[in-house]
């Protein structure tokens, strides 16, 4: 088998979505919830303080240095009741995380094939990854949902390490916890910069698939470039012997 592990992205690369964190919809929402809890904000205030303190946290320990930090966005949920004076249990700071991406979701949803190709993958005895720009409490109940959680041989989601790709201590982080001699593994993405340039500063085969919500730049030099979405020929690359 010409690649023994595949690890792959997950938005727009496995799944579709579309959020929208600027629906004022939204932030009245979030305001009624936080001032259940004894947190008055007015619905600016609170999404403007929302995006202040997430850029802030960037700046403070242990992500300072670090040249794509990523935050756990529940933190952030934590500093607003903090700034109004209440005090959150972690619980209550990841059920309000869970709100704001329940809320701002429009949709999350495979693509056609994705789920098929991920248990062709598993069947043939290759080593199934997932190594994801993300956050864990919007992500991990959207794998639930979308019945592919169970298919990986593990889940790797930025928010977890304090760093994103195209960091290459996130691509180690998988490449060296599981063993896995870079040459023997390809990554499969939607991303020029963030999933193909990451990967192949470590040493990772690359497979560039441009979907809908594929960042607006010029097709990269990967192993392979899809032009557009097609599960049949993903699996067809990456089962090749």
């Amino acid at each position: 088998m010409k690649y023994q592990n595949c690890i792959f992205d997950l938005y727009g690369t496995l799944a579709d979505i579309h959020t929208d964190e600027q629906s004022p919809r939204l932030w009245r929402e979030m305001t009624a919830l936080y001032r259940s809890h004894g947190a008055v904000y007015t619905p600016r205030e609170l999404q403007k303080d929302y995006f202040r303190i997430a850029r802030e946290l960037e700046q403070e320990p242990p992500y300072v240095g670090e040249p794509y930090p990523e935050i756990k966005i529940e933190e952030v949920f934590r500093r607003l009741f903090v700034n109004k004076g209440v005090a959150a249990a972690p619980d209550l700071c990841v059920a309000v995380g869970g709100h704001l991406r329940k809320s701002s979701l429009e949709y999350v949803r495979l693509y056609d094939g994705a789920k098929e190709m991920l248990q062709a993958l598993r069947s043939n005895g290759q080593g199934v990854w997932l190594l994801s720009n993300a956050q864990r409490i919007f992500t991990a109940p959207e794998l639930r949902v979308l019945g592919i959680e169970e298919l990986f041989n593990g889940i790797y989601l930025s928010s977890d390490y304090g760093c994103k790709k195209p960091s290459p201590r996130f691509f180690n982080t998988l490449l060296r916890g599981q063993d896995i001699p870079a040459e023997t593994a390809i990554m499969i993405g939607n991303d020029g910069v963030c999933d193909i340039s990451g990967a192949q500063s470590v040493g990772l085969h690359t497979l560039y698939i441009h979907t809908s919500i594929s960042p607006d730049e010029p097709l990269p030099k990967a192993d392979y470039v899809l032009k557009e979405m097609d599960m049949s020929k993903v699996q067809e690359i990456l089962t090749q012997k």
